[in-house]
């Protein structure tokens, strides 16, 4: 029998069907693990299910253990060193949060074209008051920066609003949905006609800080920013000297630098920032979408199938 240990507790009927594939279940909290290392070591999972447990986690002592699945799409907490040395398998939860997620996007989109933050404030106020710098989406062009599960949910939902979706990836690769791609290389000379831009890219060594004070002086004075990908994608230093200058319609940032966002930051009090505490991927479906997948894949690994989702450590997702 597989033995494979859950930091998530999925309702006892799930966690049967899980017992029928043939495995035998340890579940310990995340956030209890501490105390428990002895227990974890002499259960000796081949198998993880968890979110990011691992600064308590005795990983070097689970000498047994040969696959971690993620619940998140974003890998930045497994101790990558540690797990290539060991040739343990990582996969991730890509495709799980991403219809919340394109939803979210078309929200934000609209949100400040529509001047949903004025009127709910105008309603507070009980003030009855015309707003004629309302905008439509009609013929506007959205760059997304990133073109996985999460932007072609968002560009599917898209389509009913004539907007003109283009794309950055790696090697700007044709991708369904967009009407074209462009190589990371093309970024700047796409950034001045973006009316929005939209980061759905992993965060890796190489997109750190990749919006830049050069990336942000090159967008439209009333572009609109939206990051639901890794705070640490934007230097946030720099875009709040953008917003301070005037510049943007409207920044929605659901993710930053260091979570949660602290007190004292300076985003807090700028009127055309939207702040959200990294809430996009949020439904009512999460769970069952996040259980079956993870099903899946234990139903593969007891049968010696492929896994899905695999993560490539070295590219960092």
């Amino acid at each position: 029998m597989k033995r494979v240990l859950f930091t998530y507790d999925y309702g006892s009927e799930a966690m049967q069907q899980i017992r029928e594939l043939g495995y035998e279940i340890l579940y310990i909290k995340e956030n209890e693990l501490t105390g428990r290392e002895r227990e974890i070591v002499e259960f000796d999972p081949e198998a993880l299910v968890c979110y990011a447990p691992f600064e308590t986690l005795p990983l070097n002592e689970m000498k047994s253990l040969k696959w971690i699945q993620l619940s998140s799409i974003g890998v930045d907490q497994v101790p990558v060193t540690s797990v290539l040395e060991r040739g343990i398998a990582i996969t991730n939860n890509r495709g799980g949060y991403s219809i919340p997620m394109g939803e979210w996007i078309v929200y934000e989109m609209l949100s400040f074209y529509k001047f949903g933050v004025y009127f709910s404030q105008n309603q507070r106020e009980r003030k009855w008051k015309l707003n004629s710098k309302i905008r439509e989406l009609t013929g506007r062009k959205a760059l997304f920066i990133g073109t996985g599960t999460i932007a072609k949910e968002a560009v599917k939902r898209l389509s009913g609003f004539d907007v003109h979706c283009l794309g950055i990836n790696t090697r700007g690769a044709d991708t369904e949905g967009f009407e074209k791609c462009y190589p990371m290389e093309a970024l700047e000379s796409l950034l001045p006609d973006a009316d929005f831009v939209i980061l759905t890219i992993p965060h890796t060594k190489a997109t750190e800080k990749l919006i830049d004070e050069s990336k942000l002086n090159l967008m439209k004075a009333d572009a609109v920013l939206i990051n639901v990908a890794r705070g640490s994608l934007i230097d946030e230093a720099q875009l709040i000297e953008s917003l301070s200058q005037g510049k943007f319609l409207g920044v929605a940032l659901d993710v930053f630098e260091n979570e949660p966002l602290s007190q004292d930051s300076l985003l807090w009090g700028l009127e055309r920032v939207k702040i959200t505490p990294h809430n996009s991927w949020i439904s009512e479906y999460r769970n069952e979408r996040r259980f079956n997948l993870i099903y899946e894949n234990l139903k593969s690994y007891a049968s010696g199938k492929d896994l899905i989702n695999i993560v490539n450590l070295k590219r960092g997702y």
